[in-house]
């Protein structure tokens, strides 16, 4: 219920259609990329063969006066939502600008380098988008958006393809900069800092109040409406660790009568990595059965309490050993004759033939034939979920029968399996993290100002 909820919150403004916020987080893995070159202007536009008006001209794009307008509207929204303090009109279509300048300039590295997000994730985000707003399928939310504006779907879905290519890229700009040493994580697990570590899990009810229309349109009295419900749920709360109990004993209330249903209830234990860095904050700061103030948000008003939180030293994962071969599809070999190779293959172990020489003859996987087809030690979400399947359902010294994944046909075979502490591992790596996030907004910076420094960039 959290990754449905949490999915919504991050995601919610998209449906406003316009320009998101140009604010960039700074991201956490990937590679660097040279942009060393400085382009022209190729196309022949002006103030004058434009309708709308160039506000400014970034490398081959223009952006229109339309541009910065919708993007200065979108950047009030969500600041007023977030209970921010606007800064002064001059102010705000500066920062507004430049981000939007930063934008035309990832993107067109994005379309030179090729970058393409896994479609996969789209749909996910339109499908979080469309349960937020209440739709049962993306259907609905095609015929709603398109009917309160022409192409109002695909529009929604080449922001959000934009937001993610825009995402890759980052993670490889800004990882490739930031360089981390064993001696470093050394040093921070020595110091005061690391004992922000420990492997606690935190169980928490997360109540939303859902605005009546979309916060751009809602009314002071509705909002007033929403926020004194969002009190009667907070007030219920700090008498109760029932979330079902708090939402009756104000749904229940005579004296009110809100339209919406109210979203969430209790959301079981998480870690805090695991959440949004802004919930995170927010969960990690509060004492157990302490309930946060109402927060104010552009899809909703959120009341979180903490119930409890519990911690381990240990973190004990169980693993597996796995051999398999891999036969792909390809143009000279279709799905059909790969199949049928597979078929070939799993007949033969049948009768006996060595799993380890069959998979140095036979795999089309090169990283593994040259060991027999030896994956070594496998932990959960290390592989496609088609993979992982076949391998927990498979017992030890047995082998699987042929199945289909996304990169080809396979047959499996487990070896063994174990429970591994990992917790020394799982601390070093939640240092690196932390690390991480510590130079990564420096390291964006300088590459920003460097992508800017590269381009041709005229405000008109």
């Amino acid at each position: 219920m959290y990754k449905k909820l949490y999915t919504a919150i991050s995601v919610g403004l998209l449906t406003t259609l316009c320009l998101s916020t140009p604010a960039i987080a700074a991201q956490s893995n990937g590679v660097t990329t040279n942009t060393s070159t400085q382009p022209t202007i190729t196309n022949n536009v002006s103030v004058a063969n434009s309708t709308d008006g160039i506000i400014a001209i970034v490398n081959d794009s223009a952006i229109l006066k339309s541009d910065l307008a919708a993007a200065v509207q979108q950047a009030r929204q969500s600041i007023q939502a977030s209970g921010g303090r606007l800064p002064p009109n001059e102010q705000l279509n500066q920062e507004v600008l430049n981000g939007l300048i930063l934008r035309e300039l990832q993107l067109d590295l994005i379309q030179r380098a090729g970058i393409r997000p896994n479609p996969e994730a789209i749909n996910q985000q339109l499908q979080a988008i469309a349960q937020s707003q209440g739709f049962s399928s993306l259907s609905e939310l095609q015929q709603r958006l398109d009917a309160s504006q022409p192409n109002g779907y695909a529009l929604l879905r080449q922001q959000i393809i934009e937001n993610e290519s825009l995402k890759a890229l980052q993670q490889r700009q800004v990882a490739g900069r930031v360089r981390i040493t064993e001696q470093d994580i050394d040093a921070y697990l020595a110091s005061p800092e690391a004992q922000q570590l420990e492997q606690s899990e935190f169980r928490t009810i997360h109540i939303r109040v859902p605005y009546l229309d979309d916060y751009s349109r809602i009314t002071e009295q509705q909002r007033e409406q929403a926020m004194q419900v969002a009190q009667r749920v907070h007030t219920a709360l700090q008498s109760t660790d029932d979330a079902n109990q708090a939402i009756a004993a104000v749904t229940s209330n005579t004296d009110i009568n809100y339209p919406v249903e109210l979203q969430g209830g209790d959301m079981g234990y998480h870690p805090a990595a695991g959440l949004p860095t802004e919930l995170a904050n927010k969960i990690t700061k509060l004492q157990v059965g302490e309930v946060a103030a109402p927060q104010v948000t552009a899809q909703g008003i959120d009341v979180i309490k903490l119930v409890d939180k519990r911690s381990d030293d240990r973190l004990i994962i169980p693993q597996w050993h796995v051999r398999h071969v891999l036969v792909k599809s390809n143009p000279q070999q279709n799905d059909a004759l790969a199949e049928q190779k597979i078929n070939d293959i799993y007949q033969q172990l049948q009768q006996g033939a060595d799993f380890t020489a069959i998979a140095a003859t036979y795999s089309d996987d090169a990283g593994s034939a040259g060991r027999g087809g030896d994956l070594e030690w496998i932990t959960e979400g290390d592989t496609v979920p088609a993979f992982e399947a076949v391998m927990k359902s498979t017992p030890v010294g047995s082998i699987s029968q042929p199945f289909k994944s996304q990169f080809g046909w396979h047959i499996l075979k487990v070896e063994e399996t174990r429970k591994n502490d990992v917790s020394k591992q799982y601390r070093r790596n939640l240092a690196r993290e932390a690390i991480f996030q510590r130079l990564a907004p420096q390291a964006q910076e300088d590459w920003l100002q460097e992508l800017k420094a590269n381009a041709y960039i005229k405000i008109m």
